[in-house]
């Protein structure tokens, strides 16, 4: 007799239009797709109900709280959760097809190598890759834990390793990435001063020429040409931001 294993797709969305339909398509072999939308202005809900998605449209608590959220809401136990901006490549469909076939083995979760496109080609060294992120577990035996920003997943049990490809569309424009790492900066300072750190000027001096010299030198990102000078470049731009907010949070300073 099969033991395959029903499996749920999880994505948070908010004004992901232009997205979201191919993000979608990519999970299409899941036995059903949630979207948790937090009330977007474009065309998002109505395309992911075109497809097949059951959309639910709630308030933005943080990316940790609304990730956690879609997996409680999903019919399966087996969940693959995956942001608006992100692809399952043909190759990790194969692979997840196989394992489910067998309910996962003994296994708690897997883990997947992610590959962020950037400026028209993937970025394969550096601090961008191989970026492995379990998205694929036993929501029994697991969930979203950490910030609500920069969140994380841990699961109780073992890991396996997939090899296929969660592909990353993450920025459109160079605006846009140097954008969104200043608003993470800013609320990962707020949610470490929050949990009781403190740091002196040090960190915010320090760390981000670290951050660069593992990335662009040790993690060979200068092998990645240009876009890895210039994503290692806003990568280390953003701990400086990072600590430097936690600086002046720690001094009692005004924002």
């Amino acid at each position: 007799m099969s033991s395959r294993s029903g499996l749920s797709a999880c994505i948070i969305t908010c004004n992901e239009a232009d997205r979201i339909e191919a993000c979608l398509r990519s999970v299409s072999f899941c036995d059903e797709v949630i979207v948790v939308d937090s009330h977007s202005s474009d065309s998002t809900r109505q395309r992911a109900a075109a497809l097949g998605a059951r959309v639910i449209e709630r308030d933005w608590p943080g990316y940790r709280s609304q990730k956690q959220f879609a997996v409680a809401a999903a019919h399966n136990e087996w969940v693959l959760c995956l942001d608006a901006d992100e692809q399952v490549t043909e190759a990790l469909r194969a692979e997840i097809e196989r394992w489910r076939e067998c309910g996962f083995a003994d296994h708690a979760g897997f883990s997947v190598p992610r590959i962020t496109e950037y400026f028209g080609k993937f970025l394969r060294h550096g601090n961008a890759y191989p970026d492995r992120l379990v998205r694929l577990f036993d929501r029994r035996r697991g969930g979203w834990v950490g910030h609500e920003i920069h969140e994380n997943t841990r699961v109780a049990g073992r890991i396996g390793r997939l090899k296929g490809h969660l592909e990353h569309y993450s920025y459109r424009s160079l605006g846009e990435h140097y954008n969104k790492m200043q608003r993470y900066a800013e609320l990962m300072g707020q949610a470490l001063y929050a949990a009781g750190k403190r740091c002196g000027l040090g960190k915010a001096l320090l760390n981000p020429q670290w951050r660069f010299f593992r990335g662009y030198v040790l993690r060979l990102g200068f092998l990645d040409g240009w876009r890895g000078l210039v994503f290692a470049l806003v990568e280390s731009n953003y701990v400086r931001r990072k600590y430097l907010h936690l600086y002046v949070l720690s001094r009692g300073l005004p924002i």
